[in-house]
């Protein structure tokens, strides 16, 4: 029997989740995993099912009549094969906790995706990432050669298949037009001290003025920086006895965690993007167990 996912959403409207269980009956389908939600405000219905065949159907025969369904909906929707990883191309700079971190969940089996390459505008995590058989990218920088840059950056995502572009502490500014060609595909991550201390050394500023709560924010990049659509978020309580270089250590603790989750949480299709916000539906226990067996 083979699992599979679909996601859909559309105006709310009844009958939506009848018509959905009931084309997967008639299909020998057996929903495993189901979570919907209506924004009221959007008027607006988002569903994430997970199903499994049981009885020989393909997921293309799944899917092929499923307009029929969907047109009278007006259902945005797709299928997924959750054993198809997600392609991923992860960006860096000069900041490598995000970057190791990932890279250690996804060789144990964590996080469960085909990392494509790494790409960055310095060497420092060249022997890292080559250790790791995958392939490193060294694309310099400059205002000069910025769009040469970017063009180098789509051509290696295009060639190697990405589907999913990961900012794991990249510290350049995307321009506006890569942000609309990957709209929704590049996630990023931040600490959540923004806008309150921008510039050189936040977390040094945050000590400053006595900030109780550190954290961070992953989210998907738009051309208005650091203000795309938020997937995960996460805060650490510090105390006056910690220094600023403590401030450093935790916060770069709780990016890593946050980013890791936003992937984890996108690669399962658990990410709707709902004008400039998302719905975001929690992992079951079952599929943190499989990745963990794995």
């Amino acid at each position: 029997m083979s699992e599979y996912v679909l996601t859909a959403s559309c105006p709310s409207k009844r009958g939506i989740v009848a018509a959905i269980a009931a084309y997967l009956a008639d299909r020998d389908c057996n929903i495993v995993d189901s979570a919907q939600f209506i924004d009221r405000e959007a008027d607006r219905f988002f569903m994430r099912i997970g199903f499994r065949s049981e009885g020989g159907v393909s997921l293309e025969e799944i899917e092929a009549n499923f307009p029929d369904i969907a047109r009278p909906l007006s259902v945005d929707f797709a299928f997924h094969d959750p054993l198809k990883r997600t392609k991923v191309l992860l960006m860096v700079s000069r900041f490598g906790h995000c970057l190791n971190d990932i890279l250690y969940r996804w060789r144990i089996g964590a996080l469960p995706i085909d990392i494509v390459g790494v790409v960055s505008n310095h060497h420092d995590y060249q022997k890292v990432v080559v250790n790791h058989d995958i392939p490193f990218h060294h694309v310099p920088v400059t205002k000069e050669n910025k769009p040469q840059a970017e063009t180098r950056i789509l051509d290696i995502a295009e060639s190697s298949g990405t589907e999913l572009i990961v900012l794991a502490r990249y510290m350049q500014v995307l321009s506006d037009e890569m942000c609309r060609r990957m709209s929704g595909r590049i996630i990023n991550i931040h600490h959540s001290f923004l806008p309150s201390f921008k510039g050189a050394n936040p977390y040094k500023q945050a000590h400053t003025r006595g900030v109780k709560l550190i954290g961070a924010t992953a989210h998907y990049v738009t051309a208005d920086l650091d203000e795309g659509p938020i997937i995960e978020q996460d805060v650490a309580r510090i105390t006056h006895a910690q220094s600023a270089s403590d401030l450093v250590s935790i916060g770069r603790d709780v990016e890593a965690q946050v980013l890791s989750r936003a992937i984890h949480a996108h690669i399962h299709r658990r990410v709707f993007l709902n004008g400039d916000r998302t719905v975001v539906f929690p992992a079951s226990p079952d599929e943190y167990a499989s990745e963990r067996m794995g």
